[in-house]
């Protein structure tokens, strides 16, 4: 009987000794699992979470509120600002600009085992893949171009796309497409290509799925250099039309260019009471005008505006003007003396 006890107390402390190995092992286990993701959130990227089957895949235009989230519209405590301004849908494209390289971005880094080398260079950049938006989490913050982080501006962050720099972003889902400034490092996800601000994203129409499917095409310099050209084009089209439209002048409240009085032997057009009247005949002169004359001005005597051309060296050189305008314009003129 003393014998069989002592067996089944050795017994049960083999039993006791394999189960301690065994939970050891098991906390161990545990201890030296890393969770890359948290890892990826503390060194910088916000990339929000991969949207839930219950997700919808409709664009929407329609800021989320912290109260309104959807489970995996973003990651962990990132997400919309508790206070969004309104109209962020309106908001102006980034205006690419010509801008010097920022050297400390542009080295090369080491993020997650991951070596990224920035592009310092004018090589063309398009690149397709999944792109997701980083929010209030980062608001505020600095980025890695020094700037402050402000989720309602028209920026990126982009692992290796030179900082500062311009890109053309489309959300193949749905065809929206924006231009955002490049200012930011990240995300380090191997699945993301570019972390959009709230407002990109929002005007993409991919806020509330937390990430969609992108395409990010640099602009270079010299498109950059064509799009300048063309809004200053356009500038000075709309500046003209204003200009030569006097019914748009006098909605305005602005005043036609009057000239002051100088002496000569001119063409007279007219005399007018109001100078609205006196820059409206001028208007119609200009679309049938010879090039070679001088154009009609509106000259301010005598209480009346006049619209006058020239002046000529001679009375002569005045009435083969005036006979040339008849010819063209079918407008009769006299000649005047100062």
């Amino acid at each position: 009987m003393h014998s069989q006890i002592t067996m089944n107390a050795r017994s049960m402390q083999r039993s006791l000794v394999t189960l301690s190995i065994t939970l050891s092992a098991f906390v161990l286990s545990a201890c030296t699992t890393v969770d890359l993701t948290a890892r990826d959130e503390s060194v910088r990227s916000s990339t929000p979470a991969a949207p839930s089957a219950s997700s919808s895949t409709t664009a929407t235009p329609t800021p989320p509120t912290a109260e309104t989230k959807k489970s995996g519209g973003y990651y962990k405590d990132d997400g919309p600002s508790d206070a969004i301004p309104e109209g962020l849908v309106d908001t102006p494209d980034a205006e690419p600009k010509i801008e010097p390289i920022a050297k400390g971005p542009s080295k090369p880094y080491t993020i997650l085992d991951q070596t990224y080398v920035p592009i310092t260079d004018d090589r063309p950049y398009i690149q397709r893949g999944k792109g997701s938006w980083y929010g209030k989490k980062f608001h505020g913050q600095r980025t890695a171009s020094g700037e402050i982080y402000d989720m309602f501006k028209m920026t990126a962050a982009h692992p290796t796309l030179p900082i500062p720099s311009y890109a053309r972003v489309t959300n193949l889902r749905n065809g929206k497409q924006v231009i955002v400034r490049i200012n930011d490092r990240g995300p380090f996800h191997a699945s993301r290509i570019i972390d959009m601000s709230y407002t990109a994203a929002l005007k993409l129409g991919f806020i509330q799925i937390g990430s969609t499917e992108l395409e990010v095409e640099r602009i270079l310099p010299d498109e950059i250099t064509r799009m300048q050209e063309d809004k200053r084009r356009k500038g000075a089209l709309a500046t003209a039309k204003e200009s030569a439209d006097p019914m748009t002048r006098l909605a305005n409240g602005s005043t036609p260019p009057v000239a002051a009085e100088t002496g000569g032997i001119f063409l007279q057009f007219g005399a007018y009471a109001q100078v609205h009247n006196a820059d409206a005949m001028r208007i119609r002169l200009l679309a049938g005008w010879p090039q070679d004359l001088p154009e009609p001005v509106i000259v301010q005597t005598g209480g009346l505006y006049r619209l006058h051309s020239g002046p000529f060296a001679t009375r002569e050189t005045a009435k083969t003007a005036a006979d040339l305008l008849k010819e063209v314009t079918q407008i009769q003129t006299s000649i005047v003396q100062k």
